[in-house]
């Protein structure tokens, strides 16, 4: 018997904390190399772990709702049977009496091709025939159980209120910002004016070219063009406190803050900013939006991130305080709502009132790190740039 532990490798451990969602097999099942094995659920993204070897899945170590901590073993595979006719399955009565009894709603669940579906089914405890589907040939799709579920009252005593579960999404961020708030960063923000005024003219002329280079030129790829140049002007900003050092990062990755509705927040992350155009910078990021909205972003696309952007602005908000860091990072930006403000300027001597596309941007820092001189030469360079670009 040569017996092979499912681990999770440095990559997938990095940065995240991952339950188990559902095994795609069970024990005794024979399984080939790099088909999937188990679906694991962080506070960012879902991840299909493959077999790292064919052979017997012999024991299931973590099972659904399971933490996975460090180099904890998922399950093991006898690689020594290469051929899945040689299985040999043992049933206990117990597992016997659980199949019979479940037979019929897994069978129905079965016909459900997409494994984020049969997830969401195993998560909520639902039957599939209670759902109405709305793809090919009626079938559910995870569109329709998520409708399913927000309009599905949970049993509660108060008949004035409903009560909504957590999901694992909303609970890792609710743990992380009161870990970043309370426990971890004194947090500190500036703000600053910001006239848009120069970057909407460029956008205007050069919106359509990039349409064609297949980018999507948003004002947040000004925004991250921006803050390279402001990280440039002060490193300290992209950088991680450490026990006795702060670390200062080469590159510059950085995450966007991107709202998935009711269902929580992800940051995909833009990386080696430091090398990226204007072209560059839109190209990328319309793929990591779309991904994100499509919700197949992959655990590499939100890693490694060093300084973040919250972009609160695009659902009304003027000024948010403070934006809670997205730890072990230093610092965050938030940008607020473009509105049109009356701003006296300078002109010959004279003060002249004009009206010009306006918005606050604030830098929140982690006061063990950064102090507001380093803040606000952040903001100035920031700014400089987008009103001279």
């Amino acid at each position: 018997m040569s017996l092979v532990n499912i681990v999770l490798d440095e990559e997938q451990r990095e940065g995240t904390t991952a339950t188990v969602a559902q095994w795609l097999i069970k024990e005794g099942d024979f399984i080939e190399i790099n088909e999937p094995l188990v679906e694991l659920e962080t506070d960012k993204v879902m991840m299909e772990i493959v077999a790292p070897t064919s052979g017997v899945l012999t024991k299931i170590n973590l099972t659904t709702g399971d933490e996975i901590q460090g180099d904890m073993v998922l399950g093991v595979i006898d690689s020594s049977i290469h051929n899945k006719d040689s299985t040999v399955k043992q049933t206990t009565p117990s597992q016997a009496i659980s199949h019979e009894v479940n037979t019929q709603n897994k069978t129905a669940q079965n016909k459900a091709s997409s494994p984020a579906v049969r997830r969401l089914l195993t998560q909520h405890n639902l039957n599939i025939k209670d759902i109405h589907g709305t793809g090919k040939d009626h079938r559910v799709t995870s569109r329709d159980i998520h409708s399913y579920l927000k309009n599905k009252p949970c049993l509660n005593a108060n008949k004035n209120s409903k009560l909504i579960a957590l999901n694992a999404m909303r609970k890792s961020i609710a743990k992380h910002m009161v870990k970043s708030l309370l426990h971890t960063a004194p947090h500190v923000t500036s703000v600053f004016n910001l006239d848009l005024s120069t970057i909407i003219a460029h956008r205007n002329t050069n919106k359509e070219k990039f349409l064609l280079q297949k980018a999507n030129l948003t004002f947040t790829a000004y925004f991250i063009a921006a803050s390279t140049i402001a990280i440039k002007e002060v490193p300290l900003i992209n950088s991680q406190l450490h026990q006795d050092s702060i670390e200062l990062f080469n590159s510059i990755n950085i995450g966007i803050g991107t709202s998935l509705n009711d269902e929580g927040l992800i940051v995909p992350v833009l990386k080696n900013c430091e090398n990226r155009d204007l072209l560059s910078i839109a190209k990328d990021l319309t793929r990591l939006t779309n991904k994100a909205r499509s919700k197949t972003l992959t655990a590499q696309d939100v890693q490694n991130g060093t300084f973040t952007i919250s972009n609160h602005g695009v659902s009304g908000s003027l000024i948010a305080t403070p934006i809670i860091i997205n730890q072990p990072q230093s610092a965050i930006l938030g940008i607020g709502k473009m509105e049109k403000r009356v701003v006296v300027t300078e002109i010959n001597g004279q003060d002249m009132m004009s009206i010009k596309p306006m918005c606050y941007v604030s830098l929140t820092i982690d006061h063990r790190v950064l102090d507001a001189h380093q803040c606000n030469m952040f903001l100035s360079s920031f700014v400089m740039y987008l009103e001279n670009f």
